[in-house]
């Protein structure tokens, strides 16, 4: 079985002085039946048609606590639901059926669509047995789309070490690898590393290997707000048949793939990049909050560091992405929508939403 988990014609067996050539890929063959097309991204479409994950593969979405990630996951689950397909979450996180529930109430599941054991499944294994036995029944069973949350409990629960690569490999063989291969589009939700920024998700190189899909790294724009909605930046840090890289902006080693918006309703899109946009640098939401408060707004780079008592280098970062966000909500606003249900929510990116007043960023999505 190849690392994209298509089958490799053998060469037959006509022994001699060749030796057992059926070890071997059969080359001739496989350039007779024609060169496949390379796997496109077809899960959760964007609001040009281009899907952000890949069927039978593991992808991976990564990024700060409380960016979006885990409600960006969901919300691939819950398309493909309604498209007819079967989803199913393996919670490692623990964040309990009613958490999970919960968040795919919030953004439009209706419940006859989570009842159904035939439509949508939920799994909190509590040890290695238990996990093995849910990968193996929903291999059997088909699913289309598995959200495991988070990768950070997979070693753990699988009773290995999550500081050894090693381990992660025998874990994603174990789990993540079974479910791509039965067909389903695995969706891995995990963490940004410790260094935070742009360094990407916790042990990234073994993590990389094993995504055979995309690695889609998760910024907040506008902190995700109950009631009120929010949105993220989905970037670009792996896509490994290039599918996705390919509808989006060029110019960057990390192009951003668009944006996550849910509305105040719950009602949810995927904003495909336009040319020419690029993802912002990362700052901490807590940096712009802190921004937005001052009164009179800031002026530049020296009145952020008196006011501030910040660092230049700090000061700058956050002070170009607080006026880049003001400038791109002026220019949302004066766009005529062009997406459905755009009219009755408002254009996107809705405006700035680092207000005075607004309080605590920390909203509890993730």
């Amino acid at each position: 079985m190849s690392e994209d988990n298509t089958s490799v014609p053998r060469s037959p067996d006509t022994g001699g002085g060749n030796g057992n050539r059926s070890l071997y890929g059969d080359v001739g063959a496989f350039l007779a039946a024609g060169m496949p097309d390379p796997p496109a991204p077809e899960i959760l479409p964007r609001t040009d048609g281009t899907g952000l994950f890949y069927r039978g593969q593991v992808n991976v979405v990564f990024g700060e606590p409380e960016s979006g990630k885990t409600t960006i996951a969901l919300h691939a689950a819950l398309r493909t639901i309604r498209g007819g397909g079967r989803a199913a979450v393996i919670d490692l996180d623990h964040n309990s059926m009613a958490g999970i529930v919960s968040k795919l109430l919030a953004i439009g599941a209706e419940p006859d669509e989570l009842t159904s054991l035939d439509r949508f499944r939920y799994a909190e294994p509590d040890d290695r047995a238990e996990l093995q036995s849910v990968v193996m029944d929903l291999s059997q069973w088909g699913a289309d789309v598995v959200v495991l949350d988070s990768i950070g409990e997979l070693l753990p629960a699988m009773a290995l070490n999550s500081n050894s690569p090693d381990d992660f490999t025998l874990a994603n063989a174990a789990v993540l690898k079974p479910l791509a291969m039965s067909g389903a589009c695995v969706i891995a939700v995990d963490h940004v590393s410790k260094h935070g920024g742009d360094k990407g998700p916790t042990g990234t190189a073994a993590k990389r290997r094993a995504a055979g899909g995309v690695m889609l790294q998760v910024t907040v724009k506008e902190p995700f707000t109950p009631g009120s909605g929010g949105s993220a930046y989905v970037s670009i840090y792996k896509d490994r048949h290039g599918g996705l890289r390919a509808n989006s902006p060029t110019g960057e080693r990390e192009p951003l793939a668009g944006t996550f918006v849910m509305h105040q309703d719950g009602t949810c899109i995927v904003y495909a990049a336009e040319a020419g946009e690029r993802k912002p640098a990362a700052v901490p939401a807590e940096d712009l909050d802190a921004l937005a408060r001052l009164d009179p707004p800031p002026s530049s780079v020296r009145d952020v560091k008196e006011r501030m008592h910040w660092r230049t280098d700090r000061a700058a970062d956050v002070l170009r992405v607080y006026r880049s966000q003001i400038d791109t909500g002026a220019d949302a606003r004066s766009r005529s929508p062009s997406v459905p249900g755009e009219q009755e929510h408002g254009t996107v990116p809705v405006p700035h939403p680092y207000v005075r007043g607004t309080g605590n960023t920390s909203q509890g999505v993730a």
